[in-house]
């Protein structure tokens, strides 16, 4: 082969190889923009309101490209919701690493996992109401909720293992009960939309750890508030 063949080739190979990587970068690029300018037009417009087109013309791109990565608005909820599980493993997989107290990891859980987006009323609402729908996305929801479940599970098991949190009911139950006051505590905010997020679920939390406390002792002192008031 010659010199000049062997450069081509090289060059051929070069392209083949590299092309691929910019189209992926480019395909998730598009997603992005086209998930976060949907999410602002839901805090904004609100959900219903909000249609595909208007998704599109934010993102800058074709009406049709919004179906190449999205079966319908519904599944930006969906996207929504894996963004927070992922925010959730990540956390738990840093708590365990760092050996961080239990009562001081769930009092900032809801901190961390209500930074922007999710501090936004409306998209709250739309998240919730997808729960409640008869859309093609419940059923996603509700397994999403499952897996989200079980990672709370994970997260008591350690406090059990640890001896920061009471072990004589099932991990499981205390992580129903966890979930359920987070959830409620988003319901009654998300239909007031103030700047209480943050100290409603602190004092939710404060009042859950008394009955999440190690059995036979008195409960432990909780650390300082971060917030004192308002949001």
């Amino acid at each position: 082969m010659s010199r000049q063949a062997r450069l081509a080739r090289r060059v051929t190979t070069t392209k083949s190889t590299s092309t691929p990587g910019r189209r992926q970068r480019r395909s998730a690029e598009t997603r992005e923009s086209l998930f976060r300018a949907a999410l602002e037009l839901f805090s904004r417009k609100g959900f219903a309101e909000t249609t595909v087109e208007d998704i599109t013309e934010a993102a800058d791109v074709g009406k049709g490209t919004f179906f190449n990565y999205f079966p319908s608005k519904d599944h930006i909820l969906l996207a929504f919701g894996e963004m927070q599980l992922s925010k959730l493993e990540s956390a738990i997989e840093m708590a365990r690493a760092s050996g961080e107290s239990m009562p001081e990891f769930l009092r900032t859980l809801g901190v961390r996992m209500t930074q922007e987006p999710t501090r936004n009323p409306a998209i709250i609402r739309a998240l919730l109401q997808a729960y409640l729908s008869t859309t093609p996305v419940r059923a996603a929801m509700m397994d999403l909720q499952r897996r989200v479940h079980a990672l709370h599970t994970q997260m008591v098991q350690l406090g059990q293992e640890r001896g920061e949190i009471r072990d004589d009911l099932p991990a499981a139950e205390i992580a129903h009960v966890f979930r359920q006051t987070i959830f409620g505590t988003l319901l009654i905010w998300s239909l007031y939309g103030d700047a209480t997020l943050h100290s409603r679920i602190e004092t939710a939390f404060n009042l859950l750890w008394t009955g999440l406390a190690p059995r036979g002792n008195a409960a432990p002192p909780l650390p300082a508030p971060l917030f004192t008031s308002g949001d």
